[in-house]
């Protein structure tokens, strides 16, 4: 991203995209490369012999999977609308070029990054379903922070926005690794591949559908505007408003999933505040 960011500037021209398209094709047939020596797993005989039926009816009234496969879709459908259209918005109504729209973008990779600092380390003694019922509150929040940035009552920032992208990043990567922990946890032995895949699809499914459902939205409501006092609800508040009852939902349904050895939410609250090295911070902030 910082390389593309790089390569584009603040006015790029159609060969510097080129230039990001040919070492993407070149940078894709390194990976095959690699790809093709990494040894391959040996499936066992009976496994690949195998004439019974995988029983999909069963493994989607699995109660646990159900509730899991359900917050997983609801946070995709929201996810994947606030990866495409958050761009969108910092070109087409902020204005920003596109070399600058990347190097925010890559704030996002460094808000993962630190996802392993802030709880990766710990989500194995605090449990999936406390950190997602946090994560979802967290994200209703940062599209809170969106929606009052394209409702010109907050000043669009490179600050703000750079502070938006990066807990963009970390919540995104806390919540995929505590739903891939929840589905190791929770599906049995047998069957479990099966059990991946179908959670691998239909969350994928979702998150590629959601811009395309997202923009249908963007595009009803067009250049419509309206106002509450100083507040402009458009296009764009519209869509982050939305986005933000997903989350809603998906924080409900984060509440409902089976986890019984899961740490309380104010147990996960004193992990982040007191317990968690950035206690630091909390210690060195002025109290007067």
């Amino acid at each position: 991203m910082v390389l593309a960011a790089l390569c584009l500037g603040m006015q790029p021209r159609p060969w510097q995209f080129t230039i990001l398209f040919l070492f993407s094709a070149l940078a894709g047939v390194a990976s095959l490369f690699f790809l093709k020596r990494i040894p391959e797993g040996e499936t066992p005989e009976r496994i690949r012999t195998s004439n019974t039926p995988v029983p999909w009816r069963e493994i989607i009234g699995f109660s646990p999977f159900q509730r899991l496969v359900c917050a997983a879709v609801a946070w995709s459908v929201g996810y994947g609308g606030m990866q495409a259209f958050t761009v969108a918005f910092l070109k087409v109504v902020i204005g920003m070029p596109e070399g600058q729209i990347l190097f925010l973008n890559s704030v996002a990779f460094l808000g993962g990054l630190c996802s392993l600092w802030f709880l990766g380390s710990r989500l194995d003694h605090l449990g999936s379903k406390p950190v997602l019922t946090f994560s979802f509150a967290t994200w209703m929040l940062i599209t809170a922070g969106w929606m009052l940035l394209a409702g010109h009552a907050l000043r669009p920032g490179v600050v703000l926005v750079f502070a938006l992208q990066f807990l963009m990043g970390l919540f995104a990567a806390l919540i995929s690794m505590s739903n891939t922990r929840l589905l190791m946890a929770v599906t049995p032995l047998m069957g479990r591949n099966h059990f991946f895949a179908l959670f691998s699809v239909l969350a994928n499914v979702s998150l590629g559908l959601a811009p395309i459902v997202w923009g249908v939205l963007i595009d009803a409501v067009g250049k419509r505007q309206f106002f509450s006092g100083a507040f402009e609800w458009n296009r764009y508040t519209v869509f982050f408003a939305a986005v933000m009852v997903v989350f809603v939902v998906a924080l409900a349904l984060a509440r409902r999933l089976v986890e019984p050895e899961a740490a309380t939410m104010d147990r996960l609250l004193r992990e982040i505040l007191i317990a968690s090295p950035q206690r630091v911070w909390v210690k060195l902030w002025p109290r007067h």
